[in-house]
């Protein structure tokens, strides 16, 4: 007896749910979708759609010279005397591919002369007919370059009011595939990447600024928030000074690091000569390595990444320093003065108490530093231009795309590092990752 009345009332509960779906939400669901519609839109434009183009590029043997379609491309001279009537005039044509792989087929070319002039002779691929001249040049092949040459008469009314024939622009046509739009692909940028003798190389020089210098910047800023937690006169300035590395423009913060850093008038090298801590200066940013001795071992200390970490860890430390102290001030005070009256030690309340209630705000920047490091660009290029031993991944982008000119290879390493990024996020967020409870 209890087995229908089991089945009924699930099927009256089934069927009461049904009928709360009703056109009333129906109608708001389609509201809602009609809402997020546009920011749809915004996501895809502005997040995936460079996101697919760079995946598109990086398997495309494209250089900066063939971002346009390939087109014949003329340009038109004119040799004698417009104003005497009965003068012959060379009219030279110069024609050129644009390209200088890709090929253009069907090329032609017409032009018609002004009022007054008339073609008498020309080269053997054009045809004239009076005041117009056609010409049938075939295939163009990459980097194709000649020049055409026609003959015309002129009567006595153009010269009396003579008008240059490179007035009329002559009207060329031609097919040619656009190495960005056509379905030829290839694998050779990842090829070319991954069989550099310099890309593993770059890739721990990377790594290595990246984690020093996300650690560096949340260590410091976690001394600078455990510093400004106290109350103290003046606090409110030095706060705000602290600001300072990251709301200053890159540019001036680090050609003034140049400066102090330059070794024949730096500022510390000078310091560092005159306290003989050394008797010659230093290329701090400029020399790749210098050898060190440590407990009867020999080795190479990578002195211009070290300084270009140092300068990422104190350029950002604000950022964790805010996050870091917002948190802290968030920290019930009761917590503090219960480890107080236990006799514990600074040291012990900031490891049982601050640290474990950090975690989670120390994990997200973390994360989010990780990331931001790995993608910066703008501060090695301002110090090193990527020399001595500081090109890392963003910066092989721009070498590739734009100083090697192979938008292909640049776009390929874009693509490696958003793997990468990808990876490292999603395993850090599945394992390493602590949320604040």
């Amino acid at each position: 007896m209890t087995a229908p009345n089991v089945v009924s009332s699930k099927l009256d509960h089934g069927a009461v749910r049904k009928s709360k779906v009703g056109p009333m939400a129906r109608r708001e669901a389609r509201l809602a979708v009609g809402m997020l519609a546009p920011t749809l839109v915004m996501v895809f434009s502005i997040v995936l759609f460079p996101l697919l183009a760079n995946l598109w590029i990086s398997v495309k043997p494209v250089s900066l010279a063939e971002l346009r379609r390939p087109a014949p491309i003329v340009s038109e001279r004119v040799r004698g005397d417009l104003d005497v009537a009965g003068t012959e005039l060379k009219i030279q044509y110069r024609l050129r591919n644009s390209s200088q792989s890709a090929e253009i087929s069907g090329v032609t070319m017409s032009d018609t002369l002004p009022a007054g002039l008339t073609f008498t002779r020309a080269d053997d691929r054009c045809s004239i007919s009076g005041r117009r001249i056609d010409c049938v040049f075939g295939t163009l092949e990459g980097g194709f370059r000649e020049q055409i040459e026609a003959f015309a008469i002129s009567d006595a009314a153009f010269a009396a009011n003579p008008i240059s024939p490179r007035d009329s622009k002559p009207m060329l046509t031609g097919d040619a595939s656009n190495v960005l739009t056509n379905l030829e692909f290839t694998w050779d940028n990842y090829r070319r990447v991954f069989d550099a003798t310099e890309f593993w190389t770059v890739f721990w020089v990377t790594i290595s600024y990246t984690i020093f210098g996300t650690l560096g910047a949340m260590v410091l800023g976690l001394f600078a928030a455990q510093l400004l937690n106290t109350e103290f006169r003046g606090r409110a300035i030095l706060r705000g000074l602290f600001l300072f590395p990251y709301v200053a423009p890159v540019i001036a913060v680090a050609f003034t690091w140049i400066i102090l850093l330059d070794p024949f008038s730096g500022t510390l090298n000078a310091i560092l000569q005159r306290m003989e801590v050394t008797d010659a200066p230093i290329n701090f940013l400029g020399q790749r390595a210098v050898e060190l001795r440590f407990l009867g071992l020999t080795f190479d200390f990578p002195l211009a990444l070290s300084t270009v970490i140092i300068f990422e860890a104190w350029r950002y430390f604000p950022l964790s320093f805010l996050f870091i102290l917002a948190r802290m001030q968030s920290i019930s005070s009761d917590m503090y003065e219960a480890a107080e009256v236990d006799g514990a030690t600074p040291f012990q309340t900031f490891w049982h108490i601050s640290l474990p209630q950090l975690l989670g705000i120390l994990s997200t920047l973390f994360l989010l530093r990780f990331i931001w490091t790995f993608n910066k660009f703008d501060d090695i290029f301002l110090l090193t231009g990527g020399a001595a031993g500081t090109r890392t991944l963003t910066v092989d982008v721009y070498e590739q795309g734009f100083a090697l000119a192979n938008l292909g290879a640049g776009a390929a390493v874009a693509v490696v590092i958003f793997i990468m990024l990808v990876l490292f996020a999603t395993t850090y967020l599945r394992f390493v990752h602590r949320e604040e409870g």
